[in-house]
């Protein structure tokens, strides 16, 4: 189920920059609407991915039967829809929408990966929103020199100039550039040189990085017996319906863990970024330390 979830959720993503103009983008995403539906009915159309996740939804109902179904089927159409709605790439109003549009897409796959284990544990779904959160924020931050970055020539077959589809945009949350003074214009001209760019980087970056703090901080107070410290903001909203009575929380960590390794990325990105000073044209990427790094938070059990 990983797989078929991280390959819809690319089709998704590239979209915008496949399509020439907003409606042919709204068309493709009908057709993914519409394909979701037919591979959920079970009918799934001659389509990779969708072959690819009807195959998925029979190893899970084996598992854990035909009910899990309604359930996937709900935070897939979730994450279809919230692409969708940000098919035309404009910047976050403010760094809460972009906290809610991570929560809609990134903490959606994960709710969708406990489920499909199947694992409904309403800490496990707490931790993977915090965990998602910070993905969803982590994944702006690194779009910023592709996204923001002019249009590069593009070239025909026969060897001839071709007008590109890309526009450059930047999807810093508004209220935080507003406050850094940062102007669009000039990050598409002069990327890490515009005035205030790096600060706000910065601002967005520490919001990602609480979200982690606070994931860590749960979990530690989880694994020793203790209540997580505050609320699930999102308990009793779509198929956050928990049933009451004790569960083994410590069991439900040691089965899920492996859903929340979601965090060592954009772990190692934020502090990458910071090394970088918070400049997004310099920072570095993967490398043979995240593989090391995915494997000791696995066998500590530590984010």
């Amino acid at each position: 189920m990983y797989a078929a979830l991280r390959t819809l959720n690319l089709e998704l993503v590239r979209l915008p920059e496949l399509v020439s103009n907003p409606t042919i983008g709204i068309m493709r995403m009908k057709f993914w609407q519409e394909s979701i539906d037919k591979t959920f009915a079970g009918q799934p159309p001659r389509e990779p991915t969708c072959i690819l996740l009807d195959k998925s939804l029979q190893d899970v109902e084996k598992r854990a039967g035909s009910g899990m179904r309604k359930s996937l089927r709900f935070w897939v159409s979730r994450l279809v829809k919230t692409r969708e709605k940000h098919m035309d790439n404009r910047p976050y109003t403010s760094i809460a929408a972009l906290e809610d549009y991570a929560e809609n897409t990134y903490s959606t796959m994960m709710y969708a990966t406990l489920a499909a284990m199947p694992m409904k544990s309403m800490h496990m779904d707490h931790l993977a929103s915090h965990i998602g959160k910070a993905c969803g924020i982590v994944a702006v931050l690194r779009g910023i020199p592709v996204l923001a970055s002019p249009a590069r020539p593009v070239k025909t077959p026969s060897g001839a100039d071709a007008p590109s589809t890309h526009k450059p945009t930047l999807l810093l949350p508004l209220d935080v550039m507003a406050e850094e003074g940062v102007k669009e214009e000039e990050v598409f001209r002069q990327g890490p040189s515009a005035p205030g760019l790096q600060d706000a980087v910065f601002k967005v970056a520490t919001r990602a990085n609480d979200h982690l703090i606070t994931a860590r901080e749960m979990l530690k107070r989880l694994e020793q017996g203790e209540d997580p410290g505050h609320d699930f903001e999102h308990q009793g909203e779509g198929e956050h319906v928990y049933e009451t009575g004790q569960s083994d929380t410590q069991r439900e960590i040691r089965a899920g863990f492996s859903v929340l390794l979601e965090a060592a990325p954009a772990s190692q990105y934020l502090e990458n970024l910071q090394k970088a000073d918070f400049d997004p044209y310099t920072v570095k990427t993967g490398g043979w330390k995240l593989p090391w790094r995915i494997w000791q938070s696995l066998s500590k059990r530590k984010l």
